[in-house]
């Protein structure tokens, strides 16, 4: 049996695979000829002193010890070209999970995406940064394999109570993705390798008998009797199904308002809302380390940071280094950003959503839009930044500290934001009360984080859609609708997850509870 230890080494050590196999031959008082190999199980960064290290756990296996690399295999999927169906609205990760989960146990996915495949929405990628053109149905949130694919593809959750975080990862190795993701404590597959693996988990549905319709919007839902018997598309088309997995993403507000007015329940929902911030790589990397040089066995250094602020939280999310700031608007006449990293994190900023916490109350100024009222605020938000910013994707930006000092920059230097940046005063943007919990959060910032709070920060506004401004509500036993028999809301748009990771375990779950009430 190999012998598991939990170890701290230099960077330059866990970098080395035959330096780390001395450093443990010295702690076990044995000679680097007696290890047969060394597998690291699990890594992070200590960084809380000046002398930077490495935590690693390692399973030590002996010379004559059986010890083999072991490849992750798929499941052994059934083919389900002529099983009975069940819908999955949306090809994020909560309905590719759900669908991969169907076909496991024996039933037929209908996958319907709204957006293009995941190379086709490329040109619209290219066309709101270059031209400035938002393309409603395929953009950062829209599209095969949801708003992860193109905005950072990042792995972390805190969502271990929600199921087995394992599988999921295990089963994107199996899909291709580096099984560093089954070591680092922050994993994170990147923008430019996460595409392949998409493709990789839908030509695989296809394959087993499962269907997926691209550029197919759900225009209505189906209800008899407060029960789904399938959906209509916006060409008229009707596709029928006992089961639908609604797993539509927290940007669908055609979604929420279809809902709503068919009178199916749903709710009002708090989240959180503020800015973006830009700081150069260098400098992230010289507060988190606490050197001049980063050198070439750490990884450009990321951040997380909360505050309570007038009663409220405002913290670091969605912290992308190495990293770059991205359009994510969904509709004409607004503005939105996002972050994310290619899987090197290899661009000489770093950048992270910088949001405060909303309440119920914070909506009532909406209130006559009842449980889309978070939706409405959301939206007045980003309409309000493109108006500020002359009507164009150029979002309004502020450098930190005149942010805090209710200054208009002077100028706004070139940052990763592709579309160009107009120099506004952000308050313009967002309600009083939010303008000054940033402007306070900040300087609390930049007193926990020495050189945070710096005019070499840019400000863009606003990151609004950290999670859905609307929950689904379900029963917490079937996973169905409260109201509605046969509709599993499902995901980050449904209000249960927050992130790549947890909405591929809730989509197994609602798949799992969708086929318990089929068998």
């Amino acid at each position: 049996m190999p012998r598991e230890l939990q170890i701290q080494v230099t960077p330059e050590i866990a970098a080395n695979s035959a330096l780390l196999t001395e450093h443990i031959a010295k702690l076990m008082h044995t000679g680097v000829a007696e290890i047969q190999h060394v597998s690291v199980l699990k890594r992070s960064i200590d960084a809380r002193q000046k002398a930077i290290k490495i935590n690693l756990k390692v399973a030590v296996f002996f010379q004559g010890e059986n010890f083999s690399e072991t490849k992750i295999q798929l499941p052994e999927y059934k083919n389900v070209t002529n099983a009975q169906e069940v819908i999955v609205v949306g090809a994020g990760p909560a309905g590719l999970f759900a669908a991969l989960q169907l076909i496991e146990l024996g039933l037929k996915p209908i996958l319907i995406e709204r957006g293009k495949d995941v190379r086709g929405r490329r040109r619209d990628l290219k066309a709101i940064n270059r031209d400035h053109i938002v393309n409603e149905d395929s953009n950062y949130c829209f599209g095969e394999g949801g708003a992860g694919t193109y905005s950072d593809g990042k792995l972390y959750t805190r969502s271990k109570k929600r199921g087995d975080v394992n599988r999921i990862l295990e089963l994107l190795v199996a899909y291709g993705a580096s099984p560093e993701i089954l070591v680092e404590a922050h994993p994170h597959i990147g923008t430019n390798k996460l595409p392949q693996i998409i493709q990789d988990i839908r030509e695989k549905i296809i394959e087993h008998g499962g269907q997926v319709l691209f550029e197919t919007r759900v225009k209505d839902i189906l209800i008899k009797n407060n029960e789904v018997y399938g959906v209509e598309t916006h060409t008229g088309t009707q596709i029928l199904a006992q089961k639908i997995i609604l797993a539509t993403g927290h940007s669908a507000r055609d979604i929420f308002e279809l809902l709503d007015r068919k009178k199916v329940f749903i709710e009002a929902k708090p989240f959180a809302l503020g800015v973006r911030a830009e700081h150069p790589q260098t400098l992230i990397d010289s507060i988190q380390y606490s050197c001049d040089f980063r050198g070439e066995f750490l990884p450009p250094a990321p951040y997380s940071i909360v505050k309570q602020v007038n009663g409220r939280g405002m913290y670091s999310f969605c912290m992308c280094p190495g990293g770059v700031i991205a359009p994510c608007a969904t509709s004409p006449g607004e503005v939105v950003t996002n972050g994310w990293s290619p899987s090197k994190r290899d661009q000489e900023t770093a950048n992270s959503g910088i949001v405060v916490e909303l309440k119920l109350e914070d909506f009532q100024p909406f209130a006559k839009f009842g449980a889309l009222a978070g939706m409405e605020f959301q939206k007045a938000i980003e309409q309000k930044a493109w108006q500020v910013a002359g009507g164009t994707q150029k979002v309004p930006a502020q450098r930190m500290v005149d942010f805090t000092q209710h200054k208009i920059s002077d100028s706004i230097p070139k940052t990763s934001y592709v579309p160009g940046t107009t120099s506004v005063e952000l308050g313009e943007v967002f309600p009083g009360f939010l303008t000054q919990t940033m402007r306070e959060g900040f300087v609390a910032f930049g007193k926990s984080m020495r050189g945070y709070l710096t005019n070499e920060a840019i400000l863009h506004a606003p990151e609004s859609r950290t999670s859905s401004p609307v929950r689904i509500p379900r029963d917490n036993d079937t996973l169905e609708h409260v109201q509605i028999k046969g509709l599993y809301p499902c995901g980050e748009g449904a209000g249960y997850a927050g992130g790549i990771i947890s909405a591929a375990i809730d989509g197994e779950k609602c798949a799992q509870k969708a086929a318990e009430s089929l068998h």
